[in-house]
């Protein structure tokens, strides 16, 4: 069986691009060590798809993001712009405080 090799969580929270969130998806996958094709399963959607997510291809619908994103333990947050870098911080300052 192929070994499943963790990827690193992507440190800044805020979610630019399609990219960073199947970066966080992938992530989260593989720090638990499951396969592409068990995730797919497991989470009930095709293989394909999950895929599309992690690589960050654009046209994949939300509802199958979120899906993904609970079935693996990827939490999203919606705040107001203007809000955004003291998000940020605080976040920040939970990680290096949880790594201490």
């Amino acid at each position: 069986m192929k070994r499943v090799v963790p990827t690193p969580f992507p440190v800044d929270p805020y979610l630019e691009n399609p990219g960073v969130l199947g970066a966080a998806i992938r992530s989260a996958r593989t720090q638990a060590g499951i396969r592409l094709e068990d995730a797919a399963m497991t989470i009930g959607v095709c293989l394909q798809t999950l895929v599309d997510i992690e690589a960050g291809k654009p046209g994949v619908s939300i509802g199958k993001i979120l899906q993904v994103s609970q079935g693996l333990g990827v939490s999203l947050f919606v705040i107001p712009q203007s809000q955004r870098e003291i998000a940020r911080r605080r976040l920040s300052d939970l990680t290096v405080d949880n790594q201490a």
